[in-house]
Protein backbone atom coordinates (compact mmCIF):
# COMPACT_ATOMS: atom_id res chain seq x y z
CA UNK A 1 0.00 0.00 0.00
CA UNK A 2 1.45 3.38 -0.98
CA UNK A 3 -0.16 5.57 1.72
CA UNK A 4 2.95 6.00 3.84
CA UNK A 5 5.53 5.72 1.06
CA UNK A 6 7.19 8.96 0.06
CA UNK A 7 7.93 9.59 -3.60
CA UNK A 8 11.27 10.97 -4.71
CA UNK A 9 11.48 14.72 -5.01
CA UNK A 10 12.85 15.79 -8.43
CA UNK A 11 13.91 19.18 -7.10
CA UNK A 12 16.07 17.68 -4.33
CA UNK A 13 17.51 15.20 -6.84
CA UNK A 14 18.48 18.10 -9.11
CA UNK A 15 19.93 19.99 -6.13
CA UNK A 16 22.13 16.98 -5.28
CA UNK A 17 23.33 16.78 -8.88
CA UNK A 18 24.16 20.50 -8.91
CA UNK A 19 26.04 20.20 -5.60
CA UNK A 20 28.11 17.39 -7.08
CA UNK A 21 28.92 19.58 -10.12
CA UNK A 22 29.91 22.43 -7.79
CA UNK A 23 32.24 20.14 -5.84
CA UNK A 24 33.86 18.98 -9.10
CA UNK A 25 34.35 22.58 -10.25
CA UNK A 26 35.86 23.57 -6.89
CA UNK A 27 38.33 20.68 -7.15
CA UNK A 28 39.24 21.83 -10.66
CA UNK A 29 39.73 25.42 -9.42
CA UNK A 30 42.06 24.22 -6.65
CA UNK A 31 44.04 22.17 -9.16
CA UNK A 32 44.39 25.15 -11.52
CA UNK A 33 45.33 27.53 -8.72
CA UNK A 34 48.06 25.11 -7.60
CA UNK A 35 49.52 25.07 -11.11
CA UNK A 36 49.22 28.86 -11.25
CA UNK A 37 51.24 29.18 -8.03
CA UNK A 38 53.98 27.03 -9.52
CA UNK A 39 54.15 29.32 -12.54
CA UNK A 40 54.23 32.41 -10.28
CA UNK A 41 57.20 31.04 -8.33
CA UNK A 42 59.37 31.08 -11.47
CA UNK A 43 61.16 34.43 -12.10
CA UNK A 44 59.80 36.55 -14.95
CA UNK A 45 61.43 39.25 -17.02
CA UNK A 46 60.90 42.86 -16.04
CA UNK A 47 58.55 44.60 -18.49
CA UNK A 48 60.09 48.03 -17.89
CA UNK A 49 63.18 47.09 -19.88
CA UNK A 50 66.64 46.39 -18.64
CA UNK A 51 66.30 42.63 -18.85
CA UNK A 52 66.48 41.94 -15.11
CA UNK A 53 64.31 39.42 -13.36
CA UNK A 54 61.87 40.61 -10.75
CA UNK A 55 63.86 38.96 -7.99
CA UNK A 56 67.02 40.81 -9.03
CA UNK A 57 65.37 44.18 -9.64
CA UNK A 58 65.84 47.00 -7.14
CA UNK A 59 63.06 49.24 -5.94
CA UNK A 60 63.16 52.72 -7.43
CA UNK A 61 60.46 54.38 -5.34
CA UNK A 62 60.94 55.55 -1.77
CA UNK A 63 58.81 54.68 1.23
CA UNK A 64 58.10 58.31 2.16
CA UNK A 65 54.42 59.31 2.50
CA UNK A 66 52.76 61.28 -0.28
CA UNK A 67 50.60 64.26 0.72
CA UNK A 68 47.89 65.71 -1.51
CA UNK A 69 46.39 69.17 -1.49
CA UNK A 70 42.83 69.44 -0.11
CA UNK A 71 40.33 72.17 -0.95
CA UNK A 72 39.53 73.36 2.58
CA UNK A 73 36.98 75.96 1.44
CA UNK A 74 34.73 73.27 0.03
CA UNK A 75 34.91 71.32 3.29
CA UNK A 76 34.03 74.40 5.35
CA UNK A 77 31.06 75.24 3.13
CA UNK A 78 29.64 71.73 3.51
CA UNK A 79 29.77 71.83 7.35
CA UNK A 80 28.54 75.42 7.69
CA UNK A 81 25.02 75.45 9.26
CA UNK A 82 24.23 78.81 7.66
CA UNK A 83 24.33 77.32 4.16
CA UNK A 84 22.53 74.08 5.11
CA UNK A 85 18.98 73.67 3.74
CA UNK A 86 16.18 74.33 6.20
CA UNK A 87 13.34 72.30 4.70
CA UNK A 88 12.74 68.62 5.51
CA UNK A 89 12.56 67.66 1.82
CA UNK A 90 16.01 69.12 1.22
CA UNK A 91 17.34 67.20 4.22
CA UNK A 92 15.80 64.01 2.82
CA UNK A 93 13.85 63.38 6.01
CA UNK A 94 10.54 61.55 5.66
CA UNK A 95 7.50 63.47 6.79
CA UNK A 96 4.78 61.75 8.80
CA UNK A 97 1.88 60.52 6.69
CA UNK A 98 -1.40 59.03 7.94
CA UNK A 99 -1.69 56.74 4.91
CA UNK A 100 1.89 55.49 5.31
CA UNK A 101 1.33 54.91 9.04
CA UNK A 102 -1.87 52.93 8.30
CA UNK A 103 -0.11 50.78 5.69
CA UNK A 104 2.76 50.17 8.07
CA UNK A 105 0.24 49.15 10.79
CA UNK A 106 -1.48 46.72 8.41
CA UNK A 107 1.91 45.34 7.37
CA UNK A 108 2.42 43.98 10.88
CA UNK A 109 -0.52 41.60 10.40
CA UNK A 110 0.50 40.30 6.97
CA UNK A 111 2.89 37.44 6.52
CA UNK A 112 6.30 37.99 5.01
CA UNK A 113 6.40 38.07 1.21
CA UNK A 114 7.58 34.87 -0.46
CA UNK A 115 11.29 34.67 -1.17
CA UNK A 116 10.68 33.47 -4.72
CA UNK A 117 7.16 34.34 -5.96
CA UNK A 118 7.79 32.84 -9.40
CA UNK A 119 8.58 29.44 -7.86
CA UNK A 120 5.44 29.73 -5.74
CA UNK A 121 3.37 30.27 -8.90
CA UNK A 122 5.02 27.26 -10.56
CA UNK A 123 4.28 25.06 -7.56
CA UNK A 124 0.66 26.21 -7.36
CA UNK A 125 0.03 25.62 -11.06
CA UNK A 126 1.96 22.36 -11.29
CA UNK A 127 4.28 23.69 -13.99
CA UNK A 128 7.33 21.82 -12.71
CA UNK A 129 7.69 18.45 -14.43
CA UNK A 130 7.14 15.55 -12.06
CA UNK A 131 5.29 17.49 -9.35
CA UNK A 132 1.55 17.57 -8.88
CA UNK A 133 -0.27 20.89 -8.57
CA UNK A 134 -0.49 22.28 -5.06
CA UNK A 135 -4.29 22.32 -5.09
CA UNK A 136 -4.31 18.58 -5.85
CA UNK A 137 -1.92 17.91 -2.97
CA UNK A 138 -4.12 19.98 -0.64
CA UNK A 139 -7.19 17.99 -1.69
CA UNK A 140 -5.44 14.68 -0.97
CA UNK A 141 -4.32 15.96 2.44
CA UNK A 142 -7.87 17.15 3.19
CA UNK A 143 -9.39 13.76 2.31
CA UNK A 144 -6.75 11.94 4.33
CA UNK A 145 -7.53 14.13 7.37
CA UNK A 146 -11.26 13.53 6.94
CA UNK A 147 -10.76 9.75 6.68
CA UNK A 148 -8.52 9.62 9.76
CA UNK A 149 -10.98 11.80 11.72
CA UNK A 150 -13.84 9.42 10.91
CA UNK A 151 -11.70 6.41 11.92
CA UNK A 152 -10.80 8.13 15.21
CA UNK A 153 -14.47 8.89 15.85
CA UNK A 154 -15.43 5.23 15.34
CA UNK A 155 -12.63 4.01 17.61
CA UNK A 156 -13.69 6.43 20.35
CA UNK A 157 -17.34 5.43 19.90
CA UNK A 158 -16.46 1.73 20.25
CA UNK A 159 -14.43 2.44 23.41
CA UNK A 160 -17.25 4.56 24.83
CA UNK A 161 -19.84 1.80 24.17
CA UNK A 162 -17.55 -0.84 25.68
CA UNK A 163 -17.10 1.26 28.87
CA UNK A 164 -20.84 2.00 29.08
CA UNK A 165 -21.85 -1.68 28.95
CA UNK A 166 -19.39 -2.61 31.68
Amino acid sequence: MGLFKKKGDPISDRAKALNAEIAALEAQIKKLSATGEQRASRPRLDVSGGGQTMAGATQTHSLEPVFEEIDRERLKARNNPATAPARARDLEVRKWSLLAAWQRFLGYFRGPPPANPKLLNYLAAGSIQGLRPLRYEKRIARYRLLFLSICLFFVLWIIFEWVRHR
